[in-house]
């Protein structure tokens, strides 16, 4: 337990330092929009209504969802400014992140805006006005001091909210608190996701506990109290960010960056991709738990420098074929098509293939007599089907399914290491497994043949950015690793940090991989 809480807690300056970055500005840009706007809304019923509803409609949609819709609008935005003023911007991590937080943090803060100004005595009012004061005078001296109380409660909400939601910003490459959390959950590393689950309510109760002293200083008129709460704000800002000022001073020549999906095999050939590079002097930066689609495109946008993808998953989702030629002719059409395409360099392949395939238990497919998806169809009326949190919208599952006719008790969606958990225990009878995952054979699973070959082959090869390819230094350094890695290799290095005792680190896996 120690190793691992240490090396968790190594990690924390970055990682809290970005999650209040992150968390301050997106923040700071909804005050300065929701405030102005709840101001109008208090004088115009119309304009109240309209905001408040689209303010409530941004709640409605999950805020994964809203972060991950953010990335694809501002790639597109890039390459239109690339094209019409010759400089673009990067769309992934911080970008997005902020968007879809301020977003997501007016809400409660226009709302008490609006609401606190409308609740200001009507008297009161009325005397500012009889007094001689200007609209703007009575604005500022009488009605925003009086609606302050409940403005602040607003801003409160919208604090802890935005502190929260910031943790789902990892998914777009964005390093934060959420980075324990997603990598935690996929190597079922507990400590990990209590130290990030530890530190971001920490985070929230601790703004939050300050935002009231300033609240109630308003309240009460106790200058003390509210500058108490600014100070406390202050201090907290200038420490959680300086950790970030001196990296960003430390700074050496122009990094690598190396991308990861999310989970743990994507974990363990980024860190030997990046080990790769280290050795010959190179910073490196990593940006892992991408979902799948961000990361081809962070690839081919040039936001991130090269990571691995499989054969498969690029046929299907980045050329849209349904065919299958074949291993070799799909790699080969891979090359070019990906290249002219996106200018994407397709290196080499590693030299296994981790392919979907649909797994059972033994000891269940050998009672109902199932050994190939033709078999399965026969028999999945009855059975409840399992897959990762992506598998059933992707054109894969669309193909087996079309091709075997196959229908299901029941479908359900688990993260990676809960749909192994999930079969083990009964609550699915069959799973989308990955062929190269070291759980098959230790959980002492069969993988069901597929006659048809309505999935294609999924060897792991490496790509490169666009403009990355004609930097000798990162080719050769990646290189040596085409055909150097064989699938029972990659299952133990995988298992390595899936097992439930003495795991390794991704870090440590790849090791495995280097010393074969």
């Amino acid at each position: 337990m120690d190793e691992p809480l240490h090396q968790a807690l190594s990690l924390l300056p970055q990682r809290l330092g970005w999650h209040v970055a992150l968390s301050a500005s997106a923040l700071g840009l909804g005050l300065l929009i929701a405030l102005p706007l709840g101001v109008l809304a208090a004088r115009n019923p119309r304009l109240r209504w309209v905001s408040l509803s689209l303010a409530g409609l941004v709640q409605t949609i999950p805020s994964l969802a809203l972060l991950a819709l953010f990335f694809p609008l501002l790639l597109l935005l890039s390459g239109l400014s690339v094209r019409l003023t010759g400089h673009g911007f990067s769309a992934l991590g911080f970008l997005p992140s902020l968007l879809a937080l301020t977003l997501y943090s007016m809400l409660p803060i226009l709302r008490n805006t609006a609401a606190g100004l409308g609740g200001v005595d009507p008297a009161v009012v009325e005397a500012a006005r009889g007094v001689g004061m200007t609209d703007t005078q009575r604005l500022w001296r009488v009605e925003l001091p009086l609606a302050l109380p409940v403005i602040m409660a607003g801003v409160r909400t919208a604090a802890v909210w935005t502190i929260g939601a910031a943790t789902l910003s990892t998914p777009v490459g964005q390093t934060s608190l959420g980075d324990y959390i997603f990598s935690g959950l996929q190597t079922e590393d507990w400590v990990a996701v209590l130290v990030g689950c530890a530190a971001s309510a920490v985070l929230a109760l601790v703004v939050d506990q300050l935002l009231g002293l300033i609240e109630r200083g308003v309240g009460q008129r106790d200058r003390r109290l509210w500058i108490a709460g600014l100070a406390g704000l202050a201090i907290g800002l200038v420490a959680a960010l300086a950790p970030l000022a001196s990296t960003a001073l430390d700074r050496g020549p122009p990094a690598y960056v190396i991308g990861a999906k999310n989970f743990s095999e994507q974990y363990i050939l980024a860190e030997l991709m990046a080990d790769k590079l280290e050795a010959r002097g190179a910073r490196v930066e990593r940006k892992i738990n991408l979902g799948s689609a961000v990361a081809y495109r962070a690839l081919a946008a040039g936001e991130i420098d090269a990571y691995v993808d499989y054969s498969g998953t690029l046929w299907a989702n980045v050329l849209n074929r349904r065919d299958n030629p074949g291993r070799q002719a799909v790699l080969d059409q891979l090359r070019s098509g990906l290249k002219q395409r996106d200018g994407v360099v397709l290196l080499a392949p590693l030299g296994f293939e981790n392919a979907y395939a649909l797994a059972m238990r033994r000891d269940k497919a050998q009672a109902l007599g199932i050994v190939t998806l033709a078999d399965l169809a026969a028999k999945g009326g009855g059975l409840t089907m399992g897959g990762d949190l992506e598998f059933f919208s992707r054109p894969e599952w669309k193909s087996v399914e079309t091709a075997y006719g196959l229908s299901f008790k029941a479908r359900r969606q688990f993260q990676p290491t809960f749909m192994y958990r999930a079969l083990a225990s009964g609550e699915a009878d069959v799973i989308s497994a990955f062929s190269s995952d070291g759980r098959i054979a230790a959980d002492d699973l069969i993988l069901l043949a597929d006659p048809k070959g309505a999935l294609p082959p999924y060897d792991a090869v490496i790509l490169i950015a666009p403009q990355r390819a004609g930097d000798k230094r990162l080719t050769s350094a990646l290189a040596p690793l085409a055909g150097s890695i064989d699938v029972r290799t990659m299952q133990a290095a995988n298992y390595a940090v899936d097992r439930d005792t003495d795991k390794l680190g991704a870090a440590q896996a790849a090791k495995l991989l280097e010393g074969k």
